[in-house]
């Protein structure tokens, strides 16, 4: 059993709209955008003249040109998920973190996140693509509670866009900047309670989707779109099942990859537009990050009885789904 106590997120100021990336010229404009993925805008962390001027054509300058670092980025939207459990940095026992898009080979992205915060844990990263905090989860599910440290801190900073070419029209209109925060215990009681956590891979897929070192994003984008439907699907209808006196509570929070693909996913599961909580409208992809931030921004909505069912995809192939359930 694995309680949620506080989540956070943290966006860039900095807006890369539909009308940026068709005064690019590259082939796309507003219509075509909202027809293949139902993006409006996009948060980065790089100045949008740089994109401009370089189309981000080498992706290791990104990083010196990037106005926010990783950790100032994951020590914002921890600050929120402390703030909401109520507890302090002394109260942290280990940091965690994942990103697709790291800025060092070693250190461990957690320690940098963790020095900035103040913290003296132990620290380490988990990485699973865009799947990755539903990995975490399962991981620290799995902890013999005793053992564990009483509050962990979940962290994962994604600067997709430093891997975009802005020049390919197929990827340009797909990412965002983004970072989600979450404070878990396996000891201390929560009135949020992830049930049910499970994950998976494809390892013999594991080419769909790749970011080379050092290079852009690039996939195989039918392929992968296909997969992470029929496997958020597959997620959500094995939840329902699990819980099938309360699927009329269920409300659903997927891997924010297209409006488009989670609309299809809630039709195939039976799940109200009402009940879909999303931001990637706004926001764009911003891995796995994603789903988490959407909780988040939904954190003084949910309700007791809410049952979330979250489902991820990404790189790997890999996938994970679990249940969050709110109690009085």
């Amino acid at each position: 059993m694995l309680y949620l106590h506080g989540l956070g997120h943290f966006y860039p100021d900095n807006v890369i709209d539909n009308q940026f990336l068709r005064d690019l010229d590259i082939g796309s404009d507003e219509q075509w955008i909202l027809e293949r993925v139902g993006i409006v805008a996009r948060r980065t962390s790089l100045p949008l003249d740089y994109i401009r001027h370089t189309k981000n054509r080498d992706p290791r300058a990104a990083t010196e040109a990037s106005l926010y670092t990783r950790s100032g980025a994951g020590a914002a939207a921890a600050r929120m998920a402390l703030d909401r459990a109520g507890i302090s940095t002394e109260d942290i026992g280990m940091v965690i973190s994942g990103t697709s898009t790291p800025r060092y080979t070693i250190p461990a992205e957690a320690s940098v996140i963790a020095a900035e915060l103040g913290i003296q844990a132990p620290c380490m990263d988990m990485n699973a693509a865009c799947s990755t905090f539903l990995v975490q989860l399962a991981f620290l599910d799995v902890m013999v509670p005793e053992k564990a440290p009483g509050f962990i801190l979940v962290v994962n900073p994604e600067n997709y866009t430093h891997v975009v070419d802005y020049s390919d029209r197929r990827v340009a209109p797909l990412f965002g900047d983004g970072t989600s925060a979450a404070v878990v215990s396996a000891r201390h009681s929560s009135c949020f309670r992830f049930e049910s956590l499970e994950y998976g891979s494809d390892p013999a897929s594991w080419d769909r989707v790749q970011i080379p070192s050092g290079g852009h994003f690039r996939q195989d984008g039918s392929q992968v779109q296909r997969f992470a439907i029929r496997k958020a699907t597959e997620g959500v209808r094995r939840l329902q099942d699990e819980y099938w006196q309360k699927r009329d509570q269920f409300r659903f929070v997927g891997h924010q990859a297209n409006l488009m693909m989670l609309q299809t996913v809630c039709r195939r599961c039976g799940i109200d537009d009402a009940r879909n909580l999303h931001n990637v409208v706004e926001y764009g992809n911003t891995g796995c990050s994603s789903a988490p931030a959407v909780l988040s921004q939904n954190w003084e909505q949910l309700q007791p009885g809410d049952h979330v069912a979250v489902a991820v995809v990404g790189s790997g192939l890999t996938w994970g789904h679990g249940l969050l359930k709110i109690n009085d």
